[in-house]
């Protein structure tokens, strides 16, 4: 049987898949409904050993699982750097995953990695205790905005989730009307906490038994934390030649715009994995005050361009640190 290129537009509740054979002829599509029905009759079609293109969304991953148990060779799709609208007016499901499908006939699709599901885990685990990190500050900034409007003392302390900063909280009072409102963000903060701390320890738990996490926390400005998370977002290192490409994945390095041999260059280019660009922002935040001559350049540096222009420039050099470090683990 001629072989079979499908693209797929995927949502929610269904997908929309289109196969074309080498030469661009139309063989079918239809459309099925996300779920092990949907795969079953997608894979009625004889689909095995077809290849397979569908673009990055939140089910995303678990299709590609599901596509894959049937015999099917999934490609995952950058949809910022394969551009298929381009000289298109019209857009719908069916479109979309005709141009895909003749995309990835012709090679011309940008594809992307595909994590494994442990990796996958890890990154749900690192995410999610920073997005309670994160609600955590929410709501602190909510309760201080609060007591400055109802004109209340000033904490004592730095931080409020501490064990000074929550004992003292308990203790102040507003107007009458007022008081349930703080006392409800009390109680939020309180919840939200513990949540945070079980899990930061269930990161740190993952650290010590992760050999590479272990290897990278012995690079000056990477802890538990921040090893974990550099391990769920790199995956593995072998996707990378050099630390240059880790940090152009990250999105780290500048835009570069070069004819007739002038060049200009610009901001960062912010392209790639925010949850990585972060961690190693923060990893060069805490690496700023190392001792050896990368510390000496970036201080020097911080004083000629800016101390967040430093921080970047190290986040991008300290990616060679991070290659070669885990290259040594194995």
């Amino acid at each position: 049987m001629e072989r079979q290129y499908i693209g797929i537009d995927l949502h929610k509740a269904s997908f929309h898949a289109c196969a074309v054979t080498e030469t661009g002829q139309r063989l079918w599509e239809a459309s099925f409904p996300r779920s092990a029905d949907g795969i079953a009759a997608l894979a009625a079609r004889e689909v095995a050993g077809a290849q397979l293109a569908v673009e990055a969304t939140g089910p995303t991953w678990r299709f590609v699982d599901a596509v894959t148990a049937i015999g099917v060779q999934a490609c995952v799709v950058d949809p910022r750097k394969t551009k298929l609208k381009a000289g298109f007016a019209a857009k719908t499901d069916r479109l979309d995953a005709r141009r895909l499908a003749d995309a990835l006939r012709r090679e011309s699709v940008v594809s992307i990695y595909i994590p494994p599901p442990a990796i996958r885990q890890l990154r749900e685990l690192c995410r999610g205790r920073q997005q309670l990190v994160r609600l955590r500050t929410r709501v602190v900034q909510a309760i201080r905005a609060m007591l400055l409007r109802q004109d209340g003392p000033e904490p004592p302390v730095t931080s409020l989730i501490g064990v000074r900063g929550l004992a003292w909280l308990s203790t102040v009072h507003v107007e009458a009307a007022s008081e349930p409102t703080l006392r409800r963000l009390e109680r939020v903060l309180l919840a939200v906490h513990a949540e945070a701390r079980a899990a930061e320890a269930a990161v740190k738990a993952t650290a010590a038994a992760d050999p590479f996490a272990i290897a990278l926390t012995q690079i000056v400005g990477i802890g538990p934390i921040l090893s974990v998370v550099l391990r769920a977002e790199i995956g593995t290192i072998t996707r990378f030649a050099s630390g240059a490409a880790l940090a152009s994945y990250a999105g780290l390095v500048p835009r570069v715009d070069a004819s007739a041999g002038i060049i200009h260059t610009g901001r960062i280019t912010r392209q790639g994995s925010p949850w990585l660009r972060w961690a190693l922002v923060e990893m060069a935040l805490h690496a700023t005050k190392r001792s050896d001559a990368r510390g000496r350049w970036v201080r020097r540096l911080a004083v000629h361009k800016g101390i967040q222009k430093a921080r970047v420039a190290l986040a991008r050099r300290m990616c060679d640190e991070i290659v070669q470090t885990w290259r040594r683990v194995g």
